[in-house]
């Protein structure tokens, strides 16, 4: 089997729980992709399995706008071109690859909406099977670091993803 997982990362806390989510999907699959969203493909067709997460920002996926905020003034270390948002909308829609979302989100105060939601709303309008709900990792305030055992959590829930897709791969 073959998984891409495409993130798009501030401040570094989405990168690592993709990966994490990277660790736990090796142990049970033959080539696993790891990409920021600048430089996923537009064709998934050679994948099994695609993981796309992103940061929450404004109540969903990030927007240029709101991620020139982040940098300018919340000090964000990186600025990408292109987020989970633009390259979800150019992405060639496939209905045999299976996929699962992610984001990073503020742990406290809880606030409404999430990245990983609205991802798995869009891969599914664009013919993608998500099987399961879009999670959640928590970072303390909006730069991080990610909340004490968030890294761990992402590994198991990979390998609970590897381990639901792979009987599907093989029909």
């Amino acid at each position: 089997m073959r998984a891409l997982i495409v993130y798009e990362s501030l401040w570094g806390n989405t990168e690592e729980i993709a990966r994490a989510v990277a660790t736990g999907l090796a142990l049970t699959m033959s080539v696993v992709d790891v990409v920021t969203a600048d430089a996923a493909p537009a064709d998934v067709d050679r994948y099994d399995l695609l993981v796309v997460g992103g940061p929450t920002h404004a109540f969903s996926m990030s927007r240029a706008t709101t991620r020139q905020s982040a940098v300018e003034e919340r000090g964000a270390k990186t600025l990408p071109t292109r987020g989970i948002r633009e390259w979800i909308e150019q992405l060639e829609s496939t209905a045999s690859t299976v996929a699962y979302t992610f984001d990073t989100r503020v742990d406290s105060p809880r606030l409404p909406g999430s990245a990983a939601k609205a991802a798995r709303h869009e891969l599914r309008s664009r013919g993608f099977s998500t099987p399961a709900k879009a999670v959640s990792f928590y970072v303390h305030g909006y730069e991080g670091p990610l909340v004490d055992g968030e890294v761990d959590r992402a590994t198991a829930w990979a390998q609970s993803i590897a381990a639901a897709t792979a009987p599907r791969a093989a029909l």
